[in-house]
């Protein structure tokens, strides 16, 4: 589980490419502080596994269905990636609970300087602007972001400078891709409802299904 605050921006040292998988080696700092090999890093938004540890660097798998369904298999060496540990039963939540799970990619239709932000426009699978709210949280390439606009196509969200600065979305343009991971409790929800019963819900329903 991660909070979706972004600790480094890491930089891929060498890709090893299978038809629909990759291994990456990743080179940091921060996020290797008390990592171990089996320890959970969200890479652009989505949750790896360390496999491999050495100075200044570490290695992640990347099995087919992330490979197809997030933007990692269009990085390169030398790309920049948001890097983040697993959030600590003990520390600070500063963002909103983010698994990693990548549930849909975006692309990035429109920047727009606002004073001190810029304000993005990101085309959204239907799905899952169904399960965006105005004021809600989305995670994209791993960031906590809080949604500003809705429309039938797409979302908008806002960056201050330092975010822009610290994570890889303030340097990405117009048409490129990013993950997207809608929130949690908005997913429960959804799928509560369209299998909620057609009878009342009184107690004993509600405790007999763990509620």
């Amino acid at each position: 589980m991660f909070t979706g605050i972004i600790e480094e921006k890491g930089q891929l040292a060498g890709i090893k490419r299978g038809a629909s998988s990759m291994e990456m080696t990743i080179r940091a700092n921060v996020v290797l502080e008390e990592t171990k090999i089996g320890d959970s890093i969200s890479v652009e938004g989505v949750c790896l596994t360390v496999t491999s540890l050495s100075s200044g660097r570490f290695t992640v798998d990347v099995m087919p269905e992330t490979f197809h369904g997030t933007t990692l298999s269009s990085l390169s060496t030398s790309s920049a990636v948001n890097l983040e540990r697993a959030m600590a039963a003990n520390g600070r939540f500063g963002g909103h609970l983010v698994a990693g799970h990548i549930d849909g990619v975006g692309k990035i239709l429109r920047k727009r300087p606002q004073e001190n932000a810029m304000y993005i426009d990101i085309a959204a699978p239907p799905e899952l602007l169904a399960q965006s709210i105005v004021k809600g949280s989305v995670a994209i390439d791993g960031i906590s972001l809080t949604i500003f606009e809705l429309s039938e196509n797409h979302l908008t969200v806002s960056l201050i400078p330092h975010t822009a600065g610290e994570t890889t979305l303030g340097s990405k343009k117009v048409g490129d891709s990013v993950n997207l991971e809608t929130d949690m409790f908005g997913k429960y929800v959804q799928r509560f409802m369209e299998h909620a019963p057609k009878q009342p819900m009184n107690a004993d329903y509600l405790r007999r299904h763990g509620f």
